[in-house]
């Protein structure tokens, strides 16, 4: 199979979807590679690291659409690249689609197959190709919010994890899955004060356990996200719904509620946010002030350590490629249920119950498009 690997142009994007190293894999199982020029500089691998690998290099992304059977990217498609797309291409990036009917309808039109690595499922409905980019988005999500808790970036002047005699900040997290437990683990280690909320009880336990004592564990109802929220510091939104647009679990009458200069990071934004006046912002202007609180929504936090990015989310993916690339998708879709929760989109036709009902679209079940009984 012909892989391509374009350049990402979404703004302050310098991921890249396949490396060096992943290119070696694909070419020693008998495939080919092109990848676009500069693709990979944003990671610091440079045109004759990929030609090393034995890829070949192509001057503009029209010529990698042009050829390639399969496009590996990271993030969803912009508006200049869907003229380039070919009907029955495959398509294996992150989409996000719930939140982006704009995005759908132009994949629709374009009868290409794309698979979502956001809906890809592993065993007990994890998320294994979601999963690295939520560690780095969670331990992100800390940084970010103790530099917005400074004064000069728009917060109050307050340091995470204070110094001995004065109080540290209080620091709450929506939601306990990888971005939660991973931002608990930055936060605490920063010696900030946090209190988790979830609405899994057994979750919470898990928590408890892992972390003891220091955190405080609260079950998710509204009264608790408005009190809890009422007296952060900083309060960082973890939740997911897999493939559908992120619940609003903090209202703006909450956000009003917070004090001056108080922080919001919404890891959620790339599912739509899960605070009411949250949108998204980029790392060139990645704050905002509403109703007197920072907001931090940068919907492509880890593309800021692109190269710790790249390398993590290619060892989840390189093992779906190749399958995507040795098999033919179709076999490879049929093999690995996981692997077909992944599928969003097949020519013209919406494949991903959570996308059909938050766009209005009609679901086509997968295996129907794909010819299974």
């Amino acid at each position: 199979m012909l892989i391509g690997v374009p350049g990402e142009i979404k703004q302050d994007e310098y991921r890249v979807g396949l490396t060096p190293t992943s290119v070696r894999e694909l070419v020693h199982h008998g495939h080919q590679v092109l990848v676009q020029s500069n693709a990979g500089a944003g990671i610091g691998m440079y045109d004759e690291d990929y030609a090393h690998a034995g890829a070949t290099i192509a001057t503009t992304a029209a010529e990698v659409y042009a050829q390639a059977a399969m496009i590996v990217k990271v993030k969803e498609l912009q508006a200049v690249e869907f003229p380039l797309l070919r009907a029955s291409q495959l398509l294996f990036t992150y989409l996000h689609l719930a939140p982006d009917a704009e995005q759908t309808a132009m994949l629709l039109k374009s009868g290409v197959i794309a698979i979502g690595y956001e809906t890809v499922t592993g065993p007990n409905r994890s998320l294994p190709l979601l999963s690295p980019m939520s560690e780095v988005a969670g331990r992100m999500a800390v940084q970010a919010g103790a530099h917005c808790l400074e004064r000069e970036a728009g917060g109050p002047g307050i340091l995470l994890g204070g110094v001995p005699g004065v109080k540290a900040a209080n620091v709450v997290v929506l939601g306990g899955g990888v971005v939660g437990t991973n931002a608990i683990r930055v936060a605490m280690g920063m010696e900030a004060q946090v209190t988790v909320i979830d609405r899994s009880l057994p979750r919470l336990k898990e928590l408890d356990f892992q972390f003891g004592g220091r955190l405080n564990t609260i079950y998710s109802t509204v009264e608790s996200i408005e009190h809890y929220v009422a007296e952060a510091d900083l309060v960082i939104g973890a939740v997911l719904v897999p493939g559908a647009a992120a619940p609003r679990l903090v209202s703006r009458a909450m956000v009003r509620g917070m004090r001056n200069r108080s922080v919001v990071v919404d890891v959620a934004i790339d599912q739509g946010g899960c605070f009411e006046t949250s949108r998204p912002t980029t790392h060139s202007q990645p704050t905002y002030i509403e109703e007197g609180v920072v907001h931090y929504c940068v919907a492509n936090m880890p593309g800021a350590v692109a190269r710790t990015s790249t390398f993590a989310l290619n060892n989840a993916t390189l093992p779906y490629v190749l399958a995507l690339a040795d098999k033919g998708y179709r076999q490879a879709l049929l093999d690995d249920p996981g692997l077909l929760d992944g599928l969003n989109i097949h020519e013209g036709k919406v494949c991903c119950k959570a996308v059909a009902a938050a766009l209005g679209h009609e679901y086509v079940d997968p295996r129907h498009v794909l010819g299974a009984p």
